[in-house]
């Protein structure tokens, strides 16, 4: 890990596969969200599962806790790499003329996202671990809709996380096709493909939890 972070194109190459992780992870976490409109019995079963399988609790959630930190932490030596490799900007250098305001603001969205995983933490992950392993309560399958269900009937919590979706869409519009280049994956023939699954990415998957979120506050 040390060498390939070393360089500039190791810290590329080794965010760009960090990224395409939590891409597939979205990917599964928007799929079981999906099912607490569809079904809530099916989402309890599902939460249940997530939540007390050992493989997922004891592998999974420490990679995904590795790689989310470490996506951010390796996204802002970037951003402050090349900017004191460009400590003068110059003059005849427009930059909305060579790349789009997300490309060189990902910073303002990233830290905007980080905040919001806060929240999301705070409401979801430390709430697990407070009710399973400080409280001691015994499993209660019956209860991860009903939990859901009430986080959402506050509106400034769903307009905050309204907000950090529309701003993680933005992200993820820059990032999705940034992360296939920083594996090498350039073609004339890919990359149209590459760009067009990335647009429709950033869509859905944000539309996806807005949806849900906006879904559980109007049926309180």
């Amino acid at each position: 890990m040390a060498g390939l972070t070393s360089s500039t194109i190791g810290r590329k190459y080794a965010m760009a596969l960090s990224a395409m992780f939590l891409l597939i992870f979205l990917i599964m976490h928007l799929s079981v969200n999906l099912l607490s409109i569809c079904s809530p019995s099916a989402f309890n079963a599902a939460s249940e599962f997530m939540g007390y399988n050992p493989f997922i609790q004891f592998l999974m959630q420490p990679i995904l806790g590795f790689a989310v930190v470490f996506h951010f932490v390796m996204g802002f030596v970037l951003e402050l790499k090349n900017r004191s490799a460009r400590p003068v900007k110059y003059a005849v250098n427009q930059g909305s003329a060579n790349s789009t305001w997300m490309s060189r603001n990902m910073i303002i969205s990233g830290l905007v996202v980080l905040a919001f995983l806060g929240l999301h933490l705070y409401d979801f992950w430390w709430h697990e671990i407070n009710f399973k392993y400080i409280e001691a309560n015994t499993p209660d399958n019956g209860r991860f809709w009903a939990e859901l269900h009430d986080k959402f009937a506050d509106p400034l919590r769903v307009v905050f996380y309204v907000i950090s979706f529309v701003l993680l869409g933005l992200h993820l519009a820059h990032g999705f096709q940034s992360s296939f280049q920083s594996v090498g994956a350039r073609h004339p023939k890919y990359t149209p493909v590459i760009k067009t699954l990335g647009t429709w990415y950033s869509i859905l998957i944000p539309a996806g939890f807005i949806f849900i979120a906006v879904y559980h506050f109007l049926t309180q």
